[in-house]
């Protein structure tokens, strides 16, 4: 089982680092081409744009998994340790339904958009291939979050690596 969270895990890291570093070489290929060469390519921003929008949905599930998210915690830190946990699953909770009706929308979406034939302006790219970052990514954070409710309510301590200390 932990081979296969490893694995998952670098899939995540992976996937989400290969759109960012596609979208950001594109981004180099552009500025050449337009500055260097005189030519600018009209589908570069096109396809940089859907790139770096899928690397960071990806990369949701990659910050919860190191808990990087935004937290207010103000009033959290305050809190006695078993209302802490009462909170935190309370929180854990709300956000497997919101990945629920995310991924359930975002599915609908796609649906809509491969049904309607739409496609990109400058690439002619099917506009359901786009979206459908929004079901996927829906489903990966709510795996996350069903993985953090099962440790939260069998009260094992967590420790969140952090990847940028």
């Amino acid at each position: 089982m932990k081979k296969l969270k490893k694995a998952w895990s670098l899939f995540e890291e992976v996937s989400a680092g290969t759109f960012f570093f596609a979208g950001i070489t594109l981004i180099f290929y552009g500025v050449i081409m337009r500055y260097i060469f005189n030519e600018p390519k009209a589908w570069v921003e096109e396809v940089v744009r859907y790139f770096i929008i899928w690397g960071t949905f990806l990369g949701f599930a990659v910050a919860l998994r190191h808990n990087q998210h935004i937290q207010v915690d103000i009033v959290y830190d305050k809190l006695s340790k078993r209302a802490k946990r009462m909170v935190d699953i309370f929180a854990t909770s709300v956000s497997i339904l919101f990945c629920i009706v995310f991924t359930y929308y975002g599915y609908v979406l796609v649906e809509s958009r491969y049904h309607s034939g739409m496609v990109s302006l400058d690439v002619g790219i099917p506009m359901w291939i786009v979206y459908l970052i929004l079901p996927i990514s829906g489903m990966l954070l709510l795996i996350r979050f069903v993985e953090r409710l099962v440790h939260l309510l069998r009260g094992k301590e967590v420790n969140y690596d952090n990847p940028i200390t």
